[in-house]
């Protein structure tokens, strides 16, 4: 992710007034006015700024709107899929597995992919920064650090869960439709589970960009950030499961991807944590990680 050369300055304004205009556009100004002026940071001139620098991206606009197509567009392929609407592909047949999916699952199936969109995203709005040297306007406007990271965090999180919100109460909806026509067992928002199947996919790729956000700030670098993020949200899971049947019973179902995927299954599973647990364990990633983060922020130099 790249940031035009007026986006820190434009960020950096809405954040504090620099002493030193203060200074220049106060003749005489001594230091306790040049103080006043450095306090005048506030954790909302800073979401405001970061919000500015977050939609200045052309590319998180896109990146939105692919996640929201995919989440949608999956849901209505595996739903069409499972009732032989769309025929499977390939030489031999095969297709998505859906065989044996609860149908909320199946509506919510996108979200596999979407997550590392929104994941990569996450890491972007981070480490991108550091790769263009933006950071350090950023922490000049703001020299106590901290607040920088917790409004990437409330800005990023909040607009990545209502755009996933709105996103997964669609893929659901059309998935439904889709199955209901197909003469398949389908589902409605008022049916036991669904409301909290279809608002715990929209916290799992919000939850898994949160995570990339704060590995971004961790590695401060775009691709060992991405490639750890993928590493434990897609082959961690494998490779447990090769160290045999005892650890990976008990260790599979805290890993952050199968925490995350009990707040979205309707019918619990054995494999899985019941959904309080599920949501506990994979906020408690995502907390330790930001908490991780804020720690190396103040400490290392930028």
């Amino acid at each position: 992710m790249t940031a035009a050369p007026d986006t820190a300055t434009r960020a950096g304004r809405h954040a504090a007034a620099s002493p030193a205009d203060t200074a220049a556009s106060h003749p005489g100004t001594g230091p306790t006015d040049r103080a006043v002026g450095a306090a005048r940071v506030t954790l909302r001139r800073v979401i405001h700024s970061e919000w500015i620098k977050l939609f200045t991206l052309r590319s998180t606009v896109i990146a939105l709107l692919a996640a929201i197509v995919a989440l949608v567009g999956l849901g209505v392929l595996f739903a069409a899929t499972s009732t032989g609407q769309i025929a499977p592909g390939g030489p031999d047949g095969g297709g998505p597995p859906v065989a044996g999916l609860d149908p909320a699952t199946l509506s919510l199936s996108g979200v596999l992919l979407v997550q590392l969109i929104t994941g990569s995203l996450g890491v972007l709005a981070m480490a991108g920064e550091y790769s263009t040297g933006m950071i350090r306007s950023s922490l000049i406007g703001v020299p106590r650090r901290l607040p920088v990271l917790w409004a990437k965090t409330l800005v990023f999180g909040g607009v990545v869960f209502v755009a996933m919100l709105a996103a997964s109460g669609t893929a659901f909806l059309a998935g439904q439709a889709v199955l209901a026509a197909g003469d398949a067992a389908s589902l409605t928002l008022s049916d036991d589970g669904v409301p909290r199947a279809v608002v715990g996919a929209a916290a799992q790729v919000t939850g898994v960009g949160l995570l990339g956000l704060a590995l971004g700030g961790l590695l401060r670098n775009t691709s060992a950030a991405i490639s750890t993020l993928v590493g434990v949200i897609l082959v961690l899971p494998g490779l447990i499961t090769l160290l045999g049947a005892d650890i990976a019973e008990n260790v599979s179902p805290y890993l952050p991807s199968n925490a995350a995927a009990a707040l979205r299954s309707v019918v619990e599973s054995p494999e899985l944590l019941p959904p309080g647990q599920g949501l506990a364990v994979f906020g408690g990633y995502i907390v330790l990680a930001l908490i991780a983060a804020a720690v190396l922020l103040r400490r290392r130099d930028v």
